[in-house]
């Protein structure tokens, strides 16, 4: 039986700021590490604490892994000062992943908002390995401003890649941000595009209002329910079914998540909660 509790010790190799709020941390693990997209970790520092995060590359990337993480308390901040060769403690991997079985020989569509592009990146780059399998990938991304936008770099050759279309919006550009693209919140991507809703999957992450409305958008759209995959990152703490923190129904988030499908829940208003 796996020790849930067993850790390894990696080394930051590489730290990458995004953003003002947000870093990827790049981790030597010493060897492969295996994990499923979607799927997340337990971060830790020596005599400070740990967290749930997801891993941001592909899960075909076995070693270094990258995780990106967004300053938002007490933890994330102690991770945002640690510099390169520090220590960082993993556990996990912890919880299910996409079920990308179900997404062969369908157009994968991906909406993402704020550091919800963490995740969304390991499933882009994971699919993207197999782009062959998947009748094409859509990719929405929203961020607050211009500045927000993580990825910026890696986000331009994206769209370079056959049978990947990529729409970019901020909710608003501030004096001395330059900007030429749409300007709105995420959904405003999804109202004028086109596609096969009885053969579209769609991933959802980011903040649980932009997750909320982005998902009342795609069910108007004539997405299934069943093919609304969510990753509902946020509550979870423990990473085991312990704490309670991540109960949404009858669910643990950190067990049985955090990638759920929309019908999954009796009453859709208890996953926003």
């Amino acid at each position: 039986m796996v020790n849930a509790f067993e850790s390894i010790r990696t080394k930051l190799v590489k730290v990458i700021t995004e953003s003002p709020t947000i870093k990827t941390f790049v981790l030597d693990c010493g060897g492969d590490f295996e994990f499923k997209t979607g799927q997340f970790v337990e971060v830790g520092l020596p005599g400070v604490g740990e967290g749930p995060f997801t891993p941001s590359c592909s899960h075909y990337t076995k070693n270094p892994i990258e995780i990106t993480i967004m300053k938002t308390g007490y933890m994330t901040e102690k991770i945002h000062r640690i510099t390169e060769g520090s220590e960082v403690i993993l556990r996990g991997p912890y919880g299910n992943g996409y079920p990308l079985e179900k997404f062969e020989g369908k157009h994968v569509l991906i909406v993402g908002g704020g550091v919800g592009l963490a995740p969304l990146r390991s499933l882009f780059l994971t699919l993207v390995h197999d782009i062959e399998r998947y009748k094409g990938i859509t990719v929405c991304f929203g961020a607050r401003s211009p500045e927000d936008l993580i990825y910026k770099e890696q986000l331009k050759e994206w769209a370079k890649i056959r049978g990947v279309k990529l729409h970019l919006s901020v909710d608003k550009v501030p004096k001395g941000q330059k900007w030429s693209g749409n300007v709105g919140v995420v959904t405003t991507l999804l109202k004028p595009l086109e596609f096969d809703v009885e053969n579209t999957v769609a991933a959802v992450c980011g903040p649980p209002i932009m997750m909320k409305f982005t998902s009342l958008s795609l069910l108007e759209k004539g997405i299934k329910p069943s093919n609304l995959y969510l990753s509902m990152e946020s509550k979870m703490y423990c990473g085991v079914g312990l704490c309670r923190h991540c109960t949404i129904e009858h669910y643990f988030v950190c067990k049985d998540g955090p990638v759920f499908t929309y019908d999954q829940f009796e009453n859709p208003e208890a996953i926003w909660a």
